[in-house]
């Protein structure tokens, strides 16, 4: 560190200062440290500054698994996000309570300065003891006072679904849910419900998948025996919207309905949840709600690099989710 502050012109305190990214250095100052760090192949040693500053600069994360699309995604914000701060991240996952708390030990044994909690696996962090020495942020979750909590606006997104299913003219919307045991799946149920009981509208039973494809395509046999018939003589349970609480689900259903010979959205109107990439090109490109996955990554990892290692009260955040309107998603047939 000496070599680089004489070799830039500058105190040992300026050079630690761009070495932890402070922002009490001019951007002049800090391209002129930076090159000299550069030429004389100066690199923090982790090892040493964790004995002195009593952090790791690496993260936790555990997961159940890493097979949904959800999971998957939020794995790539997180470890975007802390890479952006200098984090390393340490990926373990937990099938069951017993797991989690093993899960926990290990990455206190290693050192870490917080972990994340994703998804799938709350529900198991809601029957576990969690380490009181362990900074948490948990991902989608009911209010803890154990730990943080990042989610986007399950709800939300999925009564603006439902609400632009009704504006098209469908008497009601069928449901296809996620599993019982997710918080996610639950919120979305929660705001579907919500926009048909403010409408007036019937409220049928929900169909439950389990996030997958198959299951989507599974659950579409359903769903297809109510859709069809005489479109001038409908039904009065007869189906023609369908909100799936996740994208991959939704895909499934599509390919079951079109088996069936039921056009989407001439016959049936399909809504999925989460944008993920391949959701514009599905057949038909399919309207979904948006998640923000880089903005949760962010907050999550945000919440651990920020606060002070012993905070006085969790904190809460919820990021907002948008709909995005595509052509899976029509007026119903004309009576």
């Amino acid at each position: 560190m000496a070599d680089v502050a004489a070799r830039a012109g500058v105190s040992g305190q300026t050079v630690s200062r761009v070495v932890n990214g402070s922002p009490r250095v001019d951007p002049a100052t800090r391209a002129r440290v930076e090159a000299a760090m550069s030429q004389l192949g100066y690199r923090p040693h982790r090892a040493a500054r964790a004995l002195r500053t009593g952090r790791t600069q690496t993260l936790g994360l555990v997961v159940s698994t890493l097979e949904t699309v959800g999971n998957f995604r939020m794995l790539q914000a997180v470890a975007d996000a802390a890479t952006e701060r200098g984090y390393a991240v340490t990926v373990v996952t937990a099938s069951g309570a017993d797991a989690l708390v093993d899960a926990f030990e290990r990455l206190h044994d290693q050192g870490v300065d917080g972990a994340i909690v994703l998804n799938e696996a709350t529900a198991i962090a809601r029957g576990a003891t969690l380490p009181s020495s362990l900074r948490l942020v948990i991902v989608d979750s009911a209010p803890d006072p154990r730990a943080s909590i990042v989610q986007s606006d399950h709800a939300g997104g999925a009564r603006a679904a439902t609400e632009h299913l009704l504006a098209l003219g469908h008497r009601t919307v069928h449901h296809l849910a996620g599993p019982a045991d997710s918080f996610a799946a639950a919120e979305r149920e929660r705001g579907w419900r919500a926009a048909l009981e403010a409408a007036g509208a019937a409220v049928p039973a929900p169909v439950r998948g389990d996030w997958t494809s198959a299951s989507g395509h599974r659950a579409a046999s359903r769903f297809a025996d109510a859709a069809a018939g005489d479109i001038h003589t409908p039904r009065a349970d007869a189906v023609t919207a369908v909100f799936a609480a996740n994208d991959q689900m939704a895909l499934g259903l599509l390919r079951g309905l079109a088996e069936a010979g039921l056009d989407v959205p001439g016959r049936v109107s399909v809504v999925g949840f989460d944008d993920v990439a391949d959701a514009a090109d599905y057949r038909p490109p399919l309207t979904t709600v948006r998640q923000r996955f880089d903005v949760l990554g962010e907050r999550a990892v945000a919440l651990l690099a920020e606060q002070d290692p012993a905070p006085d009260a969790a904190v809460a955040a919820t990021v907002p989710t948008e709909l995005v309107v595509r052509a899976s998603t029509g007026a119903p047939a004309a009576r």
